[in-house]
Formats: structure tokens, C-alpha cells, sequence
């Protein structure tokens, strides 16, 4: 299995954007750099204590993904909006003692209700717990905190954010500019936000683009980074799902693993696979 994640990983070099944080790296730095990253990131993705996440990875492509997001040890990264902690259990593994990972929850200033707060506020507490857990490192090591409430001095110290799977949310509960905005905020100069978003087709109508489904469509996920003070640094096709019609009445989770329609049509909806994705990353424009 560890030889069939290595090859993954290297066929998506190919594929992958400029790594733009290698900028004035010589090619004996940067081959040392990507090494690495290849090295420990198969080893995670091969550990049997994965038994159960694995099962999605033909799905989620992880070592795909994050090749493309140029994620590397050593960086600061944050998740933003955990929730189930999927990929928490990969990253919390991936960064070394050098790098530092960041569970980063919704703002809190608008749009939620008190016992949404609360929920909000526990799942802050309880992620570098989660994260020791899986890690065998010290809940210490890690941290979390909400967008609105930062810490003193995180500000302009994160490599990479990564956005999975939760666009649609932000759209269609129109917090996606203060989001993103805060998001920025946390960012280095060169930083970058990785998104992967349950992609709409191109010609869908806004009523069922407008997040409620889970559908977006990548045009707009791409305009609205822009107009937020990101420039888009490329695409990946690594969660692409050309079965998916995205045009289901129940929207995303009438696929895999939801499966909202229970034992109706369900042989058809595994056979069919998870939703289409895109994969894109930005970077921090100026």
C-alpha cells in the first residue's frame, strides 16, 4: 500500500502549480523539501491504525490533495471548521516540531445561536485533545481557537489554510466574507488557502448553486476569492467524479457517506461514488 501512495504522490507532482514558497530555492533544497513531505505523508496515509478513514481515500485523495496544496512538515497550517476530524487526524500526524497545526472554528459574531456558540466553544476545547489522541504528542502541541476570537500574535504567521468541503456553508449562510477575510488576516504574505468544494455544474441555476444544496460552482468560488484578495494559483481534477450529476433534489448528501435516502436507490448512489469536487488553491495577493 505504501508503494502505490508513493507513486500517487509522485504522479501528482506533475500536476501540481509553481510551488511558490520555493521561490529562491535551489533544486537540491526544494528535491530535499518535497522528499520529505512524500515520505512522512505515506507513512500516515499506510499506518493500519487509518483502517477506517482509508476506506474514503479513494474519495478524498489525500496524498493527491495535499501534494497540490504544497503543503510541507514545517508549515503552519490550519483546518478550518474541523468537524469530523477526518483530515484533523491526518495533519495532526503530518507537521513536525518545527510546524504547527491549528483546528480553526467559525466566528461566532453573527449567524449562530447561543447553543450553536456553546457547541462551537466545546469543539475549541476539545480539539488539541482530539489531536493528542491520534498524534501520541501532547494536547499542547496543538491548538484551536474561533475567527473571532484570535489569539494575540497569530496574525500573518500561517503557511496554509485548508478549506474542505465547507464553501457552500459559508455562501449560504452569507458569513463567507468575514470568514475569508479573517482567514486572509492569519496568513504570511505568501500564504495560501486551499479549498476542496462539491462542485455544481457550470450552467446551474443560483437557486441550487446558492449553497443549500452543497453544490457551488467553481466560477463563483473562484470570483469570490478573487474580490477577497486572492489570486488563483491552480486547479487539480485529484477529487474529480465525472458519475456525479450534481443535480440530485436532495443535493450533496444523497451520495456517499450521507446517503440521506437510506436504502432507496442506495446500490445505485455507492456505485456512483462520492460528489464531484473541485480542488483549488489561492494565494495571498498584496
Amino acid at each position: 500500500m505504501k508503494k502505490l501512495i508513493l507513486l500517487a504522490l509522485a504522479a501528482t507532482a506533475l500536476t501540481a502549480p509553481a510551488a511558490a514558497q520555493h521561490d529562491g530555492m535551489s533544486k537540491a533544497e526544494h528535491d530535499k523539501m518535497h522528499k520529505e513531505h512524500t515520505e512522512r505523508l505515506a507513512k500516515i496515509l499506510a499506518d493500519p491504525a487509518r483502517a477506517e478513514d482509508a476506506k474514503r481515500d479513494k474519495y478524498r485523495q489525500p496524498a493527491k490533495t495535499l501534494e497540490f496544496f504544497q503543503v510541507h512538515p514545517d508549515h503552519v497550517i490550519g483546518e478550518y471548521a474541523p468537524g469530523g476530524e477526518w483530515y484533523t487526524r491526518i495533519l495532526g500526524r503530518y507537521v513536525n516540531e518545527k510546524g504547527k497545526f491549528t483546528g480553526l472554528y467559525f466566528g461566532t459574531n453573527t449567524h449562530f445561536s447561543d447553543k450553536q456558540k456553546e457547541g462551537i466553544a466545546a469543539g475549541v476545547v476539545k480539539f488539541p485533545e482530539d489531536v493528542a489522541k491520534v498524534t501520541g504528542r501532547p494536547a499542547t502541541d496543538f491548538s484551536a481557537f474561533s475567527l473571532s476570537s484570535m489569539p494575540e500574535g497569530v496574525k500573518g504567521t500561517y503557511d496554509r489554510i485548508l478549506i474542505m468541503r465547507m464553501m457552500h456553508n459559508l455562501m449560504n449562510w452569507n458569513i463567507a466574507d468575514a470568514e475569508i477575510k479573517a482567514m486572509r488576516d492569519l496568513l504570511k504574505p505568501d500564504g495560501m488557502i486551499g479549498i476542496e468544494q462539491h462542485r455544481a455544474k457550470a450552467d446551474a441555476p443560483f437557486s441550487y448553486t446558492n449553497g443549500s444544496k452543497g453544490y457551488v460552482r467553481e466560477a463563483d468560488v473562484i470570483k469570490f476569492m478573487e474580490v477577497n484578495g486572492f489570486e488563483l494559483v491552480g486547479k487539480s481534477d485529484a477529487n474529480a467524479n465525472p458519475k456525479d450529476s450534481a443535480n440530485w433534489p436532495d443535493g450533496v448528501w444523497t451520495l456517499p457517506p450521507a446517503l440521506r435516502l437510506k436504502e432507496v436507490d442506495k446500490a445505485k448512489y455507492e456505485a456512483i461514488g462520492e460528489t464531484d469536487r473541485m480542488t483549488l488553491l489561492f494565494k495571498k495577493r498584496p
